[in-house]
């Protein structure tokens, strides 16, 4: 189920940047290389491969029995243009756009290529908004914001909660499974006459919106990102450039991320697209119950390349560590591993890396890029060997990079063609977020990995907002001390997050990791209270500080105490993002009582206290 690279053509562009300093200490990073053309749209992919390889699977999902529904490119370009004459029949235009609630399937794929194709935007929410929320508040601000024509809902007995909490208004209900009253069934839309098709095709532009992404809205309400067709374009033209092994071995993609993600939906998604490949639809994630979907697709399908978060391959590494049959799948063609969504532990990059060693005797190509939803996603990309992880790469073709001095690092800013024109219906939020030069303001921060040699790339340094100065006036990095804390405390500590604002030492609040049980010797049902208690897992988080101490540096670089929550990150309250991504600021803001209790004197019960005497 998958294609074989030869690796003797396994290329990547070469490592090339070049740098204008500027007197006040910026300096401005970009690719020597000029940006390549593109495609009009995103429906000139699918048209293109339609011609040249209308058998070849484009897109396939676990049917309701457990095989495999496959859609070929041929199938795909037939049911999107009888799908865009209903779209077109139902009112729907520019300004009225589709919402989505469903997770990743084929029929949400086609329907979004089918909006794409004749220039109505879509808007997939993400469904730990519906699924996952108590009070559907983020759901109900993104609706009331979005003001959709239509909403397609694939399993509506699922969304039903969802469903009758938000006010709709005229937004017409089009559902893929099931009866629901006053719905349109989508098979009903494949029975439109499909004039006007064509027409509306040709009519699409390269400042035409094809989504409408909303970010987590970890720091407020969810802001809803305008990609536009040029962004969506050219991101994969600059990905293509990088990577120019793509134009000669199609990609084979298991993959779950999810598509109301840039990740998944923009890069992922649309590298298939774009290259001719085949994209299975992985219906796991990384989440107690669901890994395990996850490695029974990856039993049958081997990918050439593999995409994860952090916290995918934090889940997906026992499996195959202990696996050998599991392992020989994964690996049999796969010649890529990237990660994104959040910064790689140190600790996974060598797992992953002593895993390529054991199955093919040889370190894979292990690698990551770097940008965000605005900047549809890619900016930076690592196409070449890295000895670590953490490295975000250098500027791919078209892009530049704002590099600002601060506080010991470099705050980062974007600036290209594949930067978002603005936020929808918000021009407020639009100007806040590009500074005097048209630059992005992104709030990450980066370093170089050599400052002599620029091209080796930049390492990723958190984000700016969330460093703090301890009562000694000394910066925390809490990016970097994030990562080397996960390792220290691993399999302990799936995420950590770094307190102590104005006081005189580090603290840690730690989440539980998947391997916490295990570790412990306690049995999967085992409550969080038994086992962030368990004198093993707490021995071993005084082990995890010490090793942090004896690194050596000032108290901004190692923890004094530490706490291990019970109460997992809640999405409502922006603590975390349906990928995992832990949100600093919000988890110290909902819990100030915990970080309280943390540095109470005596220590409370539950307090790990590093002892330095």
């Amino acid at each position: 189920m998958s294609v074989a690279f030869d690796h003797s053509r396994l290329e990547f562009a070469p490592a090339r940047v070049d740098v204008e300093p500027r007197a006040n200490g910026e300096m401005i990073l970009r690719s020597p290389s000029a940006l390549g053309a593109y495609p009009r749209c995103i429906g000139e992919h699918l048209e293109r491969w339609t011609q040249q390889a209308p058998e070849r699977v484009f897109v396939a999902e676990r049917s309701a029995v457990g095989d495999w529904r496959r859609v070929t490119y041929g199938e795909a370009r037939h049911t999107v243009r009888a799908l865009a004459a209903g779209l077109l029949e139902q009112g729907l235009s520019s300004t009225r756009p589709i919402a989505i609630l469903s997770d990743n399937s084929v029929n949400q794929a086609l329907l979004t290529l089918a909006a794409m194709h004749v220039g109505v935007p879509v808007a997939p929410i993400s469904p730990a908004y519906s699924l996952m929320s108590q009070d559907f508040a983020k759901l109900k601000a993104i609706v009331a914001l979005l003001e959709p024509g239509m909403v397609y809902v694939e399993h509506p007995e699922k969304f039903a909660s969802a469903l009758r909490a938000v006010d709709w208004n005229d937004a017409r209900l089009v559902i893929g499974k099931g009866e629901t009253a006053h719905a349109v069934h989508w098979s009903d839309l494949l029975r439109s006459s499909g004039a006007g098709v064509e027409r509306a095709y040709r009519s699409v532009r390269p400042d035409t919106i094809a989504k409408i992404l909303f970010t987590s809205g970890s720091t407020g309400q969810p802001k809803g990102v305008i990609n536009s067709q040029r962004m969506l374009c050219l991101n994969q033209q600059q990905l293509a450039q990088v990577w120019p092994f793509l134009e000669r071995v199609p990609p084979v993609l298991c993959d779950w991320l999810p598509w109301n993600h840039t990740f998944g939906a923009n890069h992922n998604f649309n590298l298939v697209l774009r290259n001719g490949g085949t994209l299975y639809i992985d219906d796991g994630k990384p989440a107690p119950g669901l890994i395990e979907r996850t490695v029974a697709n990856l039993r049958e399908v081997s990918p050439n390349i593999y995409f994860n978060v952090p916290r995918g391959f934090d889940m997906l590494l026992p499996h195959l560590e202990s696996d050998a049959g599991l392992r020989k799948s994964v690996f049999r063609y796969l010649e890529v591993i990237f990660y994104a969504g959040a910064a790689l532990p140190q600790n996974l990059w060598e797992r992953l890396e002593d895993l390529s060693l054991r199955e093919l005797g040889r370190r894979i190509f292990l690698t990551s890029a770097w940008g965000a939803t605005e900047t549809a996603p890619l900016a930076t990309a690592a196409h070449f060997p890295s000895a670590c992880a953490g490295v975000l790469g250098i500027p791919v073709p078209g892009c530049e990079l704002k590099m600002i001095p601060s506080a010991g690092k470099f705050e980062l800013r974007v600036r290209g063609p594949n930067v978002t024109p603005g936020y929808w219906k918000r021009e407020d939020l639009t100007r806040a977020a590009f500074d005097e030069e048209g630059f992005y303001c992104i709030g990450d921060a980066g370093r170089f990995v050599d400052a002599a040699q620029p091209s080796k790339g930049s390492l990723f340094d958190g984000r700016v907002a969330e460093d703090f100065k301890l009562m000694s006036g000394t910066w925390v990095h809490v990016g970097e001390l994030r990562l080397r804390a996960i390792a220290a405390l691993d399999p302990i500590a799936q995420d950590v997050v770094v307190a102590g604002h104005d006081r005189e030492s580090v603290g840690l609040l730690i989440f539980l990791g998947p391997g916490a049980r295990a570790f412990a010797g306690l049995s999967t049902d085992a409550g969080a209270a038994q086992v962030s208690s368990h004198p093993a897992v707490l021995e071993h988080v005084r082990t995890g500080l010490s090793k942090l101490s004896k690194r050596g540096g000032s108290s901004s670089t190692y923890a004094a105490r530490a706490v291990l929550l019970q109460e997992p990150a809640s999405i409502d309250a922006g603590e975390i993002t349906d990928k995992g991504y832990i949100n600093q600021r919000a988890v110290l803001a909902r819990r100030a009582s915990v970080v309280e209790a943390l540095y109470a004197e005596p220590a409370r019960d539950g307090v790990i206290v590093l002892n330095l005497h």
